[in-house]
């Protein structure tokens, strides 16, 4: 059977469209289907939990770091023998970084010729609830709503109400009402839910989820509005094998409760170049094993500040690996880890101490959205002269920095780095920044990874 797929939208950030996006992934793939998710955005927490609920990878689109061509290529080849590839949008359906909705998950949804299922937040609202479908219908008539699930609904009244009203003056079927739930299923924290790694019980929040959308969602319907995927352009695109690629180098990743935030795309990168990733807890490991590079990607270590720093003997293994020369990329959360300390309410917890900086954290983002460097100065993975595209998310603050300028390679033309509109601090084989890249957008990431790591083996 031909892939289907369906996008589900919302009107705004906060409206429903992740509890109803993971629990339609979940209740799909318990009826059997293959499920592939995809997450609109740069955003690592709803791409966990999709990936969770549907037990398999889930990929990002994001329009603003990846060339369109490219970006297709991605969705169509990670959707071949799949049954239903399921895309979640971000923010409000037509949110972009301009005024024309430039790269909002509506111009997704037209370029990849997908449908729309909006969720709406009822709050307090009824016919109401018709005018801002139907205007979300014509703002832009490329776009194909084919259903709408109400979320928040309060009472038995309100949703007889909506439900007529969106129906009778739409045309577009109501085809879930998800009554105001006394559970917060996603509880909110700094950029958005708690990842589903720090979640007490990630399994029950799956099972809570199944039942709330095959209780109050017509899964059959939803599935009767999906469309098969226009792909025949790609037809010829297979999804590259990873079992025949030949593996020659190993590259530790630190994947556990404080180190999360990965692409999928950016680890099968790696894969793709021949290297066995291996992972690695640095809550629990006594110390890194025998690697030819080290990969720390962003999370919340200071959520974990106290495990961090209690678990000296891997802090120790990582500087004394930077000292040998260990290629190492770090992002975000990975930088803060190879800082000399956090300070956390009053309390100052060590950490790899491979850069002299001390961070804290502050109660409102230091730096959040799209971000644009170019590389000034030579390092271990970037040819001198690339510009890339990234994003900054980030709580953490620099109180003190004992380094230089010539300890950091790029310069922001966008974004905020890590001091005075630069970021990517070097040292050694080392290379740590704030900003995360996404591999389909940065090709040149993982080839001056892998080859700086290639070089390492054959010197050491």
């Amino acid at each position: 059977m031909q892939t289907k797929g369906l996008v589900v939208a919302g009107l705004a950030g906060g409206s429903g469209k992740s509890v109803v996006s993971v629990g339609l992934t979940a209740a799909l793939a318990a009826r059997g289907n293959t499920v592939v998710p995809f997450k609109k955005g740069p955003d690592y927490i709803d791409a966990g939990w999709l990936q969770l609920a549907a037990n398999r990878k889930c990929y990002n689109l994001d329009p603003y770091l990846v060339e369109q061509e490219e970006l297709k290529r991605s969705f169509y080849t990670h959707s071949v023998g799949a049954d239903i590839a399921l895309l979640e949008g971000n923010r409000g359906l037509y949110d972009g970084v301009n005024p024309e909705g430039g790269y909002s998950t509506a111009e997704l949804a037209i370029t990849l010729k997908m449908p729309v299922l909006l969720v709406v937040n009822c709050t307090k609202t009824t016919r109401t609830v018709a005018a801002m479908v139907l205007g979300c219908m014509h703002l832009d008539e490329r776009i194909d709503i084919r259903g709408v699930v109400l979320n928040q609904i309060a009472t038995e009244r309100q949703r007889r109400l909506v439900t007529e009203a969106v129906e009778r003056y739409t045309g577009v079927p109501v085809l879930g009402v998800i009554p105001r739930m006394g559970r917060d299923i996603f509880p909110m924290r700094h950029l958005g839910m708690v990842p589903y790694q720090e979640y007490t019980d990630s399994g029950d929040a799956l099972s809570f989820l199944i039942e709330t959308v095959t209780a109050n969602v017509d899964i059959d319907r939803v599935e009767s509005i999906m469309a098969p995927l226009e792909d025949v352009e790609y037809s010829s695109n297979v999804v590259h094998d990873l079992h025949s690629v030949k593996t020659d180098i190993r590259i530790g990743v630190l994947q556990d409760a404080a180190f999360q935030f990965y692409y999928s795309e950016n680890l099968e990168a790696l894969e793709q170049g021949g290297a066995e990733l291996v992972p690695l807890n640095a809550l629990s490991d006594k110390k890194l094993p025998e690697l030819d590079g080290l990969y720390i990607g962003g999370g919340f270590p200071e959520t974990s500040a106290s495990s961090l720093a209690a678990n000296e003997s891997f802090r120790q293994s990582i500087k004394a690996a930077a000292d040998s020369g260990l290629p190492i990329y770090a992002e975000c959360g990975g930088l803060i880890y190879l800082g000399q300390s956090i300070l956390i309410d009053d309390e100052e917890y060590p950490l790899a101490g491979v850069f002299p900086a001390r961070f804290g954290m502050s109660e409102k983002p230091q730096a959040h959205g799209y971000s644009t460097f170019t590389v000034k100065k030579e390092n271990p993975f970037y040819p001198l002269g690339t510009t890339a595209k990234g994003h900054e998310f980030r709580y953490s603050t620099v109180l003190e920095w004992g380094g230089s300028e010539q300890d950091m390679t790029v310069v922001m033309q966008r974004g905020k780095g890590f001091v005075d509109k630069q970021d990517g601090l070097i040292y050694k084989n080392v290379l740590a920044m704030y900003t995360h890249v996404h591999a389909d957008g940065t090709p040149e990431w993982a080839p001056g990874f892998l080859k700086r790591c290639r070089e390492f083996k054959a010197g050491s």
